[in-house]
């Protein structure tokens, strides 16, 4: 009765302390929401560019990895003050998201950034593409209805994650070299990727649309502990031992304690051969492009795409699968590849199928619109964990971890436009000469 009675009085006096720590979660979570994304997000002024890319190319696709390296200076990681009294995302605020879209078959590259990031990322740009052409663009996805999809206008989207951990990379544009002989030139050897995306963009009827997503945040370690990830697999495929941490005193006492006689630690045995002599040839190739990932810059990405279509038209069913075609260039045996993620993708198979489909298109759509993480708004900032254990091995993540020389292979300007729909710069326009009087 007394142990009821102190319980009771408890409550009685301390019950706003019990309800503020079952309130904090809810009220942190919430508080977070508003000011970031009611607060901090709707400050932000994003702009359009539209690049358009010189006839031809001669450059390596190295450059369009300096652009991504360039552009990764805009990672700008928040303090507490930043984070809880402005509302500055952490873990990659400053995105960048790189487009190619395919408007009735007339294709464009632009660019979706900061309107403070403007100058650097036209820089970048011109560094490498001198030739190359910018300008401020309307935003394309507001030639469409806002209510897709609708009575007139369907969609499909999906989005793309990798099949194995992100520490494993994907086949990069150093493996499109064509074998030739040493009589033809390198710029001659190289085989661009791009060009099956370009060519099966540019075969979409008047009545479809096909915007192809590629969104970047830089990231630190700190934020995503990728490298150190990358440094433990590392580790594990060239088969190096932990060496054992030494035992402490205590530990020796208790040793003798226990059974009388300290503990001895068997002689170590020298192999004849070091664990990496023993590797296989697939095995090195993968250790060292696990090794050239995590020696680069890193982003934290998302990639998405939707493909419209009139209702009342007739379509091809298989231009929804033009970026799923394009990815499988880029699956390596022992590397990795990109494979769509389940929860984004537009298909429904049990219940409430109709309702929840259109849900999911709506969700999809917005999401492209307004560039959001694929996990908005389950995650306020898009991440899920880096490595999800599940009782079948590591799960397909929304958000992947790419490097600038992943990002350029898969986003870079055509080094030749082969396709009439592309528009290209005839020739660049120079400024007046700095002699020329001005009155």
């Amino acid at each position: 009765m007394e142990i009821s009675s102190l319980i009771l009085t408890i409550i009685k006096n301390w019950w706003w302390f019990i309800l503020l720590i079952i309130l904090y979660f809810p009220s942190k979570f919430l508080y977070l929401w508003w000011i970031r994304w009611e607060v901090w997000y709707k400050k932000q002024n994003w702009i359009l560019l539209e690049v358009k890319p010189p006839k031809e190319i001669l450059k390596p696709f190295k450059a369009m990895e300096n652009v991504f390296s360039i552009l990764w200076g805009v990672y700008d990681g928040a303090n507490w003050r930043e984070r809880w009294c402005e509302g500055e995302l952490i873990k990659g605020p400053y995105w960048i998201s790189f487009e190619i879209a395919s408007l009735g078959g007339e294709i464009h590259f632009f660019l979706r950034v900061l309107k403070i990031h403007r100058e650097m990322v036209e820089a970048a740009i011109y560094s490498q593409y001198p030739d190359a052409e910018i300008s401020l663009a309307d935003d394309y996805t507001k030639n469409v209805p806002p209510d897709i999809p609708n009575k007139d206008w369907d969609l499909y989207g999906e989005d793309y994650s990798l099949m194995r951990e992100d520490t494993y990379p994907i086949k990069t544009y150093l493996a499109f070299f064509e074998p030739r002989g040493e009589a033809v030139t390198q710029e001659e050897k190289r085989i661009d990727s791009i060009d099956s995306l370009l060519e099966s963009l540019t075969k979409l009827k008047p009545s479809e649309q096909f915007w192809f997503q590629i969104v970047a945040a830089p990231i630190l370690d700190k934020d995503i502990p990728w490298k150190t990830a990358g440094e433990k697999l590392r580790d594990k495929l060239a088969r190096r031992k932990v060496p054992p941490k030494p035992r402490s005193l205590l530990q020796e006492v208790a040793d003798v304690i226990i059974t009388g006689t300290p503990t001895v630690s068997p002689p170590k045995v020298e192999e004849f051969l070091p664990p990496e002599m023993k590797l296989t040839p697939g095995e090195r190739e993968t250790l060292a492009a696990v090794e050239n990932k995590i020696s680069k810059y890193g982003f934290k990405t998302w990639i998405r795409i939707i493909y419209l279509h009139k209702r009342e038209e007739p379509y091809f069913i298989g231009n929804n699968k033009i970026v799923r075609a394009y990815l499988n260039q880029f699956l390596a045996h022992g590397l990795n590849g990109f494979v769509y993620w389940g929860p984004a993708r537009t298909r429904i198979h049990y219940v409430f199928r109709k309702r929840r489909l259109y849900m999911r298109k709506r969700n999809q759509f917005r999401h492209y619109i307004e560039r959001l993480p694929s996990t908005f708004p389950r995650s306020m900032e898009g991440n899920l964990p880096l490595f999800h254990i599940g009782p079948k091995g590591p799960g397909i993540r929304a958000t992947i971890i790419l490097n600038t020389e992943e990002l350029a292979t898969i986003y870079h300007l055509p080094s030749k436009v082969i396709v009439p729909t592309l528009p290209y710069v005839e020739a660049k326009k120079g400024g007046p000469p700095p002699e020329l009087p001005t009155e």
